[in-house]
């Protein structure tokens, strides 16, 4: 299998998108370690194989040095870290205070630099590759979650500047994702009219599952990747149709 031998480490792997990504790789034949604050309510598994679990706060820099060194003495090397976790609850910039707001920062760009730090002289003697999980958030406008778009578009930057400074021995790349069906998709998007109504706005359709995610990040990990460092990936399903093609009043489709 493709990645027979390889040892990935999928942070906030235990549900939703990283679970997909930690199966993925699973399916591809690698060894893989998840880190979440909480276990998962069943082992993360693909192909009859189970990744193992630790629970981990990334906002704990000596916890996380700890982990990873764990990791490479358990299985002897690491080929990739896949920064996944992340995420925000639906809020106003005007209705929170400065406090919380930076609390999302920290999860969403902070965190993944720390782990980043703590993986890279592992990655640097495998010649392995970090893969940053960014969003579309911050790419535009992020009504809402601007915290979180902030926080994703430095994710995006960091992971270019990171792919300069640490090469030629880390490539680091981002998957620039847009809506996902999880588990959690109802919080987003409503009940499944509102899921599907949605997706009828992507361009392909739907929404992505994360198992597209997945192997996207399987990609980017392996060999056939190995010219690739410092670019981001598009997984958003041909991303939005603009708005104004809807609103004016010329060139429509008879």
């Amino acid at each position: 299998m493709e990645l027979d031998g390889r040892v990935v480490v999928v942070t906030g792997g235990t549900r939703g998108v990283g679970a997909g990504i930690a199966r993925s790789f699973l399916a591809a034949g690698a060894e893989v370690a998840v880190c979440a604050r909480r276990p998962p309510e069943r082992p993360v598994a693909a192909g009859g194989r189970e990744a193992s679990f630790t629970p981990l706060d990334l906002r704990d820099p000596g916890a996380v040095r700890e982990f990873f060194d764990a990791v490479a003495d358990r299985y002897g090397r690491l080929d990739c870290l896949v920064n996944n976790a992340g995420g925000t609850p639906y809020r106003l910039l005007g209705e929170g205070d400065a406090e919380r707001h930076a609390r999302v920062v920290e999860l969403n760009l902070v965190a993944p630099m720390t782990a980043s730090l703590a993986a890279r002289p592992w990655l640097a003697r495998t010649r392995g590759s970090v893969v940053m999980i960014g969003s579309v958030s911050g790419t535009r406008p992020s009504p809402g979650t601007a915290a979180y778009g902030a926080a994703k578009a430095g994710l995006e930057n960091l992971a270019r500047s990171m792919a300069v400074e640490w090469a030629p021995e880390v490539r680091v790349n981002t998957l620039v994702l847009g809506m996902v069906r999880t588990e959690l998709a109802h919080l987003h998007y409503g009940d499944e009219a509102g899921i599907e109504a949605v997706g009828a706005t992507v361009p392909l359709g739907r929404l992505a599952e994360p198992a597209d995610v997945g192997d996207a990040a399987v990609f980017l990990a392996s060999d056939r990747a190995r010219y690739v460092s410092g670019a981001s990936l598009l997984v958003h399903g041909g991303g939005e149709r603009p708005a104004f093609l809807d609103a004016a009043t010329v060139n429509k489709e008879s």
